[in-house]
């Protein structure tokens, strides 16, 4: 049995989930501890409380910035580089920890600051994120925009200084990988069994995850849907019109998706693949300056998975457009769900990296 210190980005539900399902997947082999911050800490800590066998600790970390309502790439990626600027310290308090507990193996979803200690002690480091692709995967089928981002901020991913001997990159689409990336393993995502233990139906009721900076107009269109809307993301409040809102559980919430008929979402990468697993169709709602889930969405409907409109841009029309063809859309994902599940692949990757 080995010791895998597995470091979690805070930021997003994302980061939580491949945690979540990678802790799952290897708990009764190895002793693992979790190191992450703001909502993922949350997340993680309601998820093990009650259970001795998994611990997990505060660390330092990023944070997404907004500003009127939208997202503040600028703010964001100065606050990212100052907080890493100023790590020294917290990496000392972890390589502390490192000398104590003798990590076999560093496991990092997009979280610098334990990679940086690892290489101190010499401790291997895996990385296992969806960022990666930004500079391994290539992207020549997306927009110009999006592609001149990828190209812009791939220096931000070599900054972070994560440093691994081994890159796993898990994304709900696989293009091919870029010229001297050939050795990166590329799998799906990466699904807690309590996603996949659920057998999807096709219910009645439209289910929606919003970040709390979503415009009014929009959850106005989605209260006034024909359609049952079930709502996550904002909060608990009074029901209006057809229209619920729940807060996050995580129990709930996978009952709700699972017997979706549709989905209509920000486009984070876990949350589409799960749906996508659940042949759930997807309108996605990225931020126009959320370039990451721009590019989800873009591979979202490249795969005939759904369609997707920037949320500051879309209209009631492209609501009702989606509903029209979303029969098409499920046609689209019927057989595929085991192209959306890179669970076992990535347990492979890390048991692989241990054992060299």
């Amino acid at each position: 049995m080995a010791t895998i210190f597995y470091s979690v980005m805070g930021e997003g539900r994302g980061h939580a989930a491949r945690a979540r399902a990678m802790t799952e997947a290897l708990r009764d082999r190895h002793r693992l501890v979790l190191f992450t911050s703001h909502d993922a800490l949350d997340f993680l800590r309601d998820a093990y409380a009650n259970d001795p066998a998994i611990e997990v600790r505060e660390i330092p970390g990023l944070k997404f910035h907004y500003s009127a309502g939208k997202l503040d790439l600028v703010t964001t990626i100065r606050e990212g580089l100052a907080l890493w600027w100023r790590s020294a310290r917290d990496v000392r308090t972890l390589a502390e920890q490192f000398r104590t507990d003798r990590p076999d193996l560093v496991v990092s979803d997009f979280e610098p600051l334990a990679a940086r200690a690892a290489h101190q002690l010499g401790v291997p480091v895996l990385s296992l994120d969806h960022q990666h692709f930004m500079t391994t995967y290539d992207l020549s089928k997306l927009p110009a925009r999006l592609r001149w981002w990828a190209w812009a901020m791939g220096w931000s991913v070599w900054a972070f200084g994560i440093g691994q001997q081994k890159t796993v990159v898990s994304a709900f689409y696989r293009p091919p990988l870029c010229r001297g990336h050939e050795d990166v393993v590329q799998v799906g995502p990466l699904l807690r069994p309590a996603v996949r233990a659920r057998t999807p139906t096709v219910g009645p009721h439209i289910l929606s995850y919003l970040r709390k900076a979503t415009p009014p107009r929009v959850v106005e269109w989605l209260c006034q849907l024909a359609m049952p809307v079930r709502i996550y993301g904002l909060g608990e409040r009074s029901p209006d019109r057809n229209a619920t809102f729940h807060a996050v559980n995580e129990e709930t919430f996978l009952d709700d998706l699972a017997s979706a008929n549709c989905v209509i979402a920000a486009a984070g990468n876990q949350l589409l693949g799960e749906a996508l697993y659940l042949g759930k169709p997807f309108f996605a709602l990225p931020e126009y300056n959320h370039h990451e889930q721009c590019i989800n969405a873009c591979f979202l409907k490249q795969l005939g998975g759904g369609d997707w409109r920037a949320i500051e841009t879309a209209t009631r029309e492209d609501f009702a457009a989606f509903l029209a063809r979303r029969e098409d859309y499920r046609q689209n994902l019927t057989g595929r769900s085991a192209e959306f599940d890179g669970t076992a692949d990535a347990v492979a990757a890390i048991e692989g990296m241990l054992t060299r």
